[in-house]
C-alpha cells in the first residue's frame, strides 16, 4: 500500500437511524499512517456511529468507505478490517465475555489461528504491557472498572492491530488507571483515532483533531 494512501478514508458518508433524523450528511475523513488524532463533537453528533461504519457494524446510506486502500462494501469486505483495526467500545462489558482475564485476551489470537504457545506468549506480553501481570486467572466480571478497561484494551492489542479506534477510553477512570492508559497510548507507535471529552487526556496523547458538527467532519488546522 502506498505511504500516501490513507489507512482509513471516508467520502460523502450519509447515515440515519430514522428517516427524519439524519446523523451523518456527506461526512468525509482521512486518517494517515502514524496519525494520532482526536474525534471531537457533542453527544449525538455521530462519533460512535462513524466508528461502527468503519468497522462494518453499520452500513451507510451513501458514500464510500476505504480501509487500507480498498473499498469496503459487502460484509465480507470488513473481515480484513476487523483483523487489522482494533475497536475499543465505550462500555468494557461489551468487550469482555470470557470467565477469566487470560481467556478474554486469548480469544482474539486464537481466532486468528495462533497456536497455543503463541497465544500464551501474547497473553503474557499483553498483560505486561497493560500492567496487569499475574491477572491471568482473575475473574473478569469481578475486576474494578479501571482494571476492566485495561483488560478490554488488552483484548484489542492482543490482535496486533495496525489502527486503533478508541471510544471514550478513560471515561470514569481513577487517576491511577487513567495515567496507565495514557502512558500506553503515548508510548504506542500505532495509528489511532480517539473519541473523548477529556481535553487534558487528548492533549497528552493526540496530535491532530477532527470535529463533527451538523453531520460533517472537519479537520482542525
Amino acid at each position: 500500500m502506498d505511504k500516501n494512501t490513507p489507512l482509513i478514508q471516508l467520502e460523502g458518508i450519509s447515515f440515519s437511524y430514522t428517516p427524519e433524523r439524519p446523523v451523518l450528511r456527506g461526512a468525509s475523513l482521512s486518517l494517515m499512517k502514524g496519525e494520532k488524532a482526536a474525534l471531537l463533537g457533542p453527544n449525538g453528533s455521530g462519533k460512535t456511529t462513524l466508528f461502527h461504519l468503519i468497522m462494518g457494524l453499520l452500513r451507510p446510506l451513501s458514500g464510500t468507505i476505504r480501509v487500507f486502500g480498498s473499498e469496503r462494501v459487502a460484509a465480507r469486505d470488513f473481515h480484513e478490517v476487523r483483523r487489522r483495526v482494533g475497536l475499543l467500545f465505550q462500555d468494557s462489558d461489551d468487550q469482555l465475555f470470557s470467565p477469566t482475564v487470560a481467556e478474554d485476551i486469548a480469544f482474539g489470537p486464537f481466532n486468528l489461528g495462533k497456536n497455543r504457545d503463541e497465544v500464551l506468549r501474547i497473553v503474557h506480553q499483553t498483560l505486561s504491557l497493560i500492567g496487569l501481570e499475574g491477572f491471568e486467572d482473575r475473574v473478569t466480571h469481578k475486576l474494578s472498572g479501571g482494571e476492566k478497561r485495561l483488560v478490554a484494551l488488552g483484548t484489542v492489542l492482543a490482535m496486533q492491530p495496525e489502527v486503533l479506534l478508541l471510544d471514550e477510553p478513560v471515561i470514569g477512570l481513577d487517576d491511577e488507571h487513567r495515567s496507565r492508559f495514557t502512558k500506553i497510548l503515548r508510548d504506542s507507535s500505532l495509528t489511532f483515532l480517539i473519541i473523548s471529552h477529556d481535553h487534558d487526556f487528548l492533549g497528552e496523547v493526540a496530535a491532530g483533531k477532527f470535529r463533527m458538527a451538523d453531520g460533517a467532519v472537519v479537520r482542525d488546522r
